[in-house]
């Protein structure tokens, strides 16, 4: 029931610290894939065709964010439109089982659509933050970034041998299914390095237009952020 160090998408991270859940941290960040898909029979060809088409999302988190910030590049806002699914294989599964006709996923379901033979509509990436209780011990939070430090350049040395481990990531739904991790892509990216203030701004910026700020109750920088240790 404790809060420990939580990645979430960029978005998401700075929304909770703004709603009183803790700080994020501003050392690090990662790069991780978002697309959505369709199934192969679809009538959804380009992401115009998905005007006031429902995509399944799970609330206000990065495959909820991703839709509105990538897709408002081929259609006006009021067009753009999301359902709440959930989170992991819930998602993926209701593509699969018709319940939905686009879905916006992350890894590893999108590695997972591939294989199952689904169809890349529109894909990107996108940051991720670390956000933590602000009582967190920041020299815990130092040794915990060295080590995903020293795992990227593991991934980057040798992937073939990582890659193995997203049997640990498959959603208990898809358990029962033989994937050919050999073909997965690696998945996010660590990059020990500060987000640069002016994409805070921006993404505070964002979550406004879309309406999704309601819960915040601070949006300034000095106040969300973790502070160096001293």
């Amino acid at each position: 029931g404790e809060q420990t160090i939580t990645n979430a998408c960029a978005w998401g991270s700075i929304c909770n610290a703004g709603a009183g859940m803790g700080k994020f941290v501003p050392d690090a960040y990662g790069v991780a894939r978002w697309a959505i898909y369709v199934r192969p029979d679809s009538r959804i060809q380009r992401p115009e065709d998905l005007a006031n088409v429902p995509i399944a999302v799970g609330m206000r988190a990065g495959s909820h964010f991703n839709v509105p910030y990538r897709l408002e590049a081929y259609l006006p806002l009021d067009q753009i439109k999301t359902v709440n699914v959930g989170g992991f294989g819930a998602r993926l599964q209701a593509l699969l089982e018709g319940e939905v006709e686009a879905a916006s996923l992350l890894d590893p379901q999108i590695s997972m659509a591939e294989e199952l033979g689904l169809r890349c509509v529109i894909a990107n990436t996108f940051k991720t933050l670390w956000w933590v209780d602000e009582r967190y011990d920041r020299a815990i939070l130092d040794r915990f970034f060295r080590v995903l430090q020293r795992a990227e350049e593991d991934l980057t040395r040798d992937p073939a041998s990582c890659l193995p481990l997203w049997r640990y990531s498959i959603p208990p739904e898809f358990q029962n299914r033989s994937w050919d991790y050999s073909r997965f892509d690696p998945g996010e990216r660590f990059h020990y390095e500060p987000l640069p203030r002016a994409e805070f701004e921006e993404i505070v910026r964002q979550v406004e237009r879309w309406g999704l700020d309601d819960y915040m109750q601070e949006k300034s920088f000095d106040a969300l952020v973790l502070p160096v240790r001293a």
